[in-house]
């Protein structure tokens, strides 16, 4: 046993440290604002949001996916999750996902993330009252994951997902994985959990709006002057993102459970944050939360985040779990997340 233990902690060393190298490398100079696809990088789950967003370092849950995929075999059952969260100006964040435990041993997981910012009127300079079509935009991405318990402390998995970004008549796509490991320690069962998301390709967008009638000879009066060309956009990266992960239960009885998690976060297109969070459940029927995002990011609109759950076990094996989280986000407002999560 204890030779597992030496080799899944030198396993995340190595993991961690590697990354790092190539990461601070590669990523000298600030790229803030130069990636596309910023959904992906919005935490979702009203448990997750109530602790501050940390999640990487969780154990229990289908919402661990989104995260980390390495750690969601360690729950040991089958669950579907459906989450809502009021975003930035009116839009809406949405997040479905399920997970089967096949043998205690491994688990695949599917999930769906969309990002929908509403629809408004065409207008234009000689329609400024409305042209009668309407346009929409909206952020979508479905993951395919797995995970195995190599140990019963330690667990490892990964992602392949789509993810789609569309504007009215102009889209585009890209493939990317996930990667996620998960060691469970003997001293009060503390967690450490480390990912990396979104490792891909570029988006390009393309679209019939991007066709154009165009005059390639201006100096020649008999020259075609409706030569269809299409315009070139410049590809962009999707947001690549390491997190790493510590969450402990400093407290566990039959009447109360206190369990406290930090992650850190370093985005690719921004600065690294801290983020913090608790929780304390009693009679595993009620729990309530708090925590902190975004620590050491001085231009950050978020902060504070509180939130709660009630859990409600059938005679059998199943459980129903209601999570609501509110976050403070500066100048844009509060912000309102609700969960909806069936187990067996």
């Amino acid at each position: 046993m204890m030779n597992k233990t030496y080799k899944a902690l030198g396993t995340i060393a190595a993991f961690g440290c590697v990354f790092l190298l190539g990461y601070s490398e590669s990523h000298a100079q600030s790229k803030i604002g130069t990636t596309a696809a910023q959904f992906l990088g919005i935490p979702v789950g009203a448990r997750a949001l109530g602790m501050g967003g940390t999640s990487v370092a969780a154990m229990s849950g289908v919402g661990t996916i989104y995260y980390n995929p390495g750690a969601f075999s360690q729950a040991q059952k089958t669950e579907v999750l459906v989450s809502t969260t009021d975003w930035l100006v009116g839009s809406k964040l949405r997040w479905l996902g399920a997970m089967v435990n096949i043998d205690g041993t491994n688990a695949f997981g599917l999930s769906i993330t969309q990002l929908d910012y509403g629809e408004e009127e065409v207008t234009t300079p000689d329609n400024p009252d409305g042209t009668g079509e309407r346009w929409s935009a909206q952020d979508f991405a479905v993951a395919l994951s797995y995970s195995r318990n190599l140990t019963d402390r330690f667990s490892i998995g990964g992602s392949a997902k789509y993810i789609s970004q569309s504007i009215w008549n102009e889209s585009a796509s890209t493939f990317a994985f996930d990667i996620g490991l998960l060691f469970v320690t003997g001293f009060h069962d503390m967690r450490l959990g480390m990912s990396i998301s979104n490792f891909g390709g570029d988006m390009t967008m393309d679209g019939r709006d991007l066709k154009k009638v165009i005059d390639i000879d201006l100096s020649n009066a008999g020259s075609n002057k409706l030569n269809v060309a299409k315009l070139n956009t410049d590809p962009w990266p999707i947001p690549l993102l390491f997190r790493v992960g510590l969450a402990m239960d400093i407290l566990k009885s039959e009447f109360c459970t206190l369990t406290i998690e930090s992650d850190a976060l370093r985005p690719s297109d921004n600065v690294e944050v801290v983020n913090l969070g608790t929780e304390v459940t009693f009679l595993n029927i009620i729990s309530l939360r708090g925590g902190y995002k975004s620590l050491f990011q001085t231009d950050s609109e978020e902060g504070l985040t509180l939130g709660g759950g009630l859990k409600y076990a059938s005679s059998g094996s199943m459980e129903v779990e209601v999570n609501y989280a509110y976050q403070q986000f500066g100048r844009f407002g509060n912000l309102n997340t609700f969960s909806l999560a069936v187990s067996f």
